[in-house]
């Protein structure tokens, strides 16, 4: 090579970077703005308030549930080729929601837009790993992760001004335009690639997790709503759970498994999935309990509420690239772990936080959140992609992010149930009449006054009150899962792991 052609090559290697970051901007976007479109969506298109809510269910569900298998495609089939067949689905099935007549074709065209994304995604991670080594890797991935943290914190706000000003099919416009530049840049600067021992999809292992994962992710959606006693609750999560033990022995019997299952054997590993899950719990929850609580229980204005959670999701826009420059002079492992600690501090800080608090009392410990969380948020990719040889790196990125994602809306249902229960406990000595297991999931989902219709007698000062101590008890909860989790990472995510885990896996493979 020649050293007129370095340059050049350089510059394509981050066109490419620049892709892959415009279709990852693109995605949370269309989740986060669609949730802020729902009331308009619902006076256009009509439907029931189930099908409303399918309008962000079923891009969840299709999403979370084939991530995995779009990283396996990814390897056998190209990761370019994937990318771009994802992409560009993606661009088309935005462009038809625009278009869509009613409520019902909608939530068809999200399920399908999520198989979308699901393909874009994992195929364009698992392009840039080929494209990076090293430190410049992780550097690249923080990069990416900042991109999603710029969709996920301007979502909300960019979204609200489209709708005001052109409506709410606009939002898909811009998500259009967004699909359309990474498709023509990763046409031109992606370079194809592939794992050379792949020998086809392992179709039976990713049909089998695939509907495992479906299931679970479907019983968790309709729990808060049916109950985690209801009969079809009960049947999806035991459908999920044979469905996983069939996938495990089909993982055991390939040769080529989807997923390679010895990788669990190895602590880094491990983990790696575990800190793909902690954003769930100390950050991604509060993306939906705080703006209930802001709203609902404390009685704000919706643009003053979005505007406080600006605070939250800020620093998602600076410091994940920081992080990647950080790690010149600190092992990623180190700055994962600190900023898990740093967000759990926040998350403890906000449990005293009382409702009806000074504003500023509020934003100032979110803030904290939110840096803590930045750190590990531009680093978790490039670890993922690290802990197995560089040709499967569309296994790795699928594996890690179906964790991610499944975790999300894991811990959405969990933890909303949890602050239920934690209401209702608190409830249990009123001397008002009714329904507490009612009144404790409207007042958990942030409806004071529905709560207080269903609780004769019930002052709503004192189911505020009741509300403000379990939320602050679910805060003080999920602080210290954080802290577990962040004491896991420094364990096994240290430097010895990794080369540990690197020189058995290559020589496995």
């Amino acid at each position: 090579m020649s050293p007129h052609s370095k340059p050049s090559e350089r510059t394509s290697k981050w066109l490419a970077l620049l892709a892959v970051c415009l279709a990852a901007a693109a995605m949370p976007l269309t989740f986060t703005g669609t949730a802020v479109a729902l009331p308009s969506i619902g006076r256009v298109l009509g439907g029931s308030p189930v099908a409303i809510a399918w309008v962000t269910n079923a891009f969840m569900l299709t999403f979370g549930s084939t991530l995995m298998a779009a990283g396996a495609l990814a390897d056998s089939y190209g990761r370019k080729r994937i990318f771009l067949t994802g992409t560009g689905l993606f661009a088309v099935f935005s462009l038809a929601l625009v278009a869509a007549p009613d409520i019902l074709l909608f939530d068809l065209l999200r399920a399908a837009q999520g198989l979308a994304a699901a393909a874009a995604f994992s195929g364009g991670m698992a392009a840039l790993a080929q494209e990076f080594d090293g430190p410049t890797r992780l550097r690249a991935f923080s990069i990416v992760g900042t991109s999603f943290g710029v969709g996920l914190s301007l979502g909300p706000v960019a979204s609200g001004l489209m709708i005001e000003a052109f409506g709410w099919r606009s939002i898909f416009v811009a998500v259009v335009i967004l699909a359309v530049l990474a498709f023509a840049l990763g046409w031109c600067m992606l370079k194809e690639s592939r794992d050379p021992d792949a020998r086809g999809l392992d179709w039976c292992g990713g049909l089998t997790f695939t509907a495992a994962l479906g299931l679970v992710t479907y019983g968790l959606l309709l729990a808060p709503d049916l109950g985690w006693g209801d009969g079809r609750v009960v049947g999806l999560l035991i459908g999920a759970a044979l469905f996983l033990i069939l996938f495990v022995m089909i993982e055991r019997l390939v040769s080529r498994p989807m997923l390679d299952l010895s990788l669990f054997a190895y602590p880094r590993f491990i983990g790696v999935q575990l800190l793909a899950a902690a954003p769930a719990y100390g950050f991604v929850v509060l993306l939906i309990l705080l703006p209930a609580r802001f709203i609902g229980i404390e009685g704000m204005h919706e643009v003053a509420a979005g505007i406080l959670m600006i605070a939250l999701s800020a620093p998602l826009l600076i410091l994940p690239v920081a992080a990647g420059l950080l790690t010149r002079w600190f092992h990623p492992a180190t700055l994962c772990g600190t900023g898990l600690l740093i967000s759990a501090g926040g998350l403890f800080w906000l449990a005293q936080i009382p409702v009806g608090a000074p504003v500023w009392a509020t934003a100032l410990p979110m803030l904290v959140i939110g840096t803590g969380i930045s750190l590990p948020w531009g680093l978790m990719d490039g670890l993922a992609v690290s802990v197995v040889p560089k040709e499967r790196a569309g296994m790795a990125t699928g594996i890690f992010s179906t964790t991610r994602v499944a975790g999300e809306g894991v811990a959405l249902a969990v933890v909303g149930a949890i602050l239920s229960m934690l209401v209702a406990d608190r409830m249990a000595g009123l001397a008002a009449h009714g329904d507490i297991i009612i009144t404790a999931q409207r007042l958990a989902a942030g409806d004071v006054l529905m709560a207080a219709s269903t609780m004769p007698g019930a002052e709503p000062g004192v189911l505020v009150s009741l509300y403000s101590d379990a939320f602050s008890d679910l805060l003080l909860l999920l602080a210290a899962i954080t802290v577990l989790t962040a004491l896991v990472v420094f364990l096994f995510l240290k430097t010895e792991a990794h080369d540990a885990l690197k020189h058995q896996v290559d020589g496995a493979v």
